[in-house]
This record gives structure tokens, C-alpha cells and sequence, in this order.
């Protein structure tokens, strides 16, 4: 069933631009604020967050190995 819903200019703005950087239609991200509790601030961040770490994936900036084995072993008891 599709419904239809009113939003103000504002959201409408916010939805687009959401739906511009996550390659998501606007009803995916509708749904998804309304099925899981993700309000666009929430989801904004997210994706800011997300391409945060590919700008800097892109740039070089990565984890040296040991670094990683760090964390990886962290926890484990040897």
C-alpha cells in the first residue's frame, strides 16, 4: 500500500540531499526512520560518518598493521 504523507520544504530538503550522498530512494529512507527509528539527524550522521572514512581511505590514511594486530589481539589470552 503507498501513502502519502505532507512534509515541510525543510525535510523535503534534507530527504533529497540523504538520498543524494546514500544512493537511497526517498522512500527507503522514509521507511527506514519509520520501521527502525532512524530520524534523518541520525541517518545524517551516518552518512557523513561513512564518507569521513572513505575521504580518508582515499587520502591513505589506514591502520598500520600493527595497529590492527593490536586490536585484534586485544582480548585474546595467549
Amino acid at each position: 500500500m503507498k501513502s502519502s504523507i505532507e512534509l515541510s520544504d525543510d525535510i523535503s530538503r534534507r530527504i533529497d540531499l540523504l538520498a543524494e550522498r546514500s544512493r537511497l530512494t526517498r522512500s527507503q529512507i522514509i521507511e527506514d526512520a519509520l520501521a527502525n527509528g532512524r530520524s534523518l539527524a541520525w541517518q545524517e550522521r551516518w552518512i557523513a560518518g561513512v564518507q569521513s572514512g572513505l575521504d580518508e581511505a582515499d587520502s591513505g590514511e589506514f591502520a598500520s598493521e600493527d595497529e590492527i594486530s593490536r586490536v585484534l589481539t586485544k582480548y585474546d589470552p595467549v
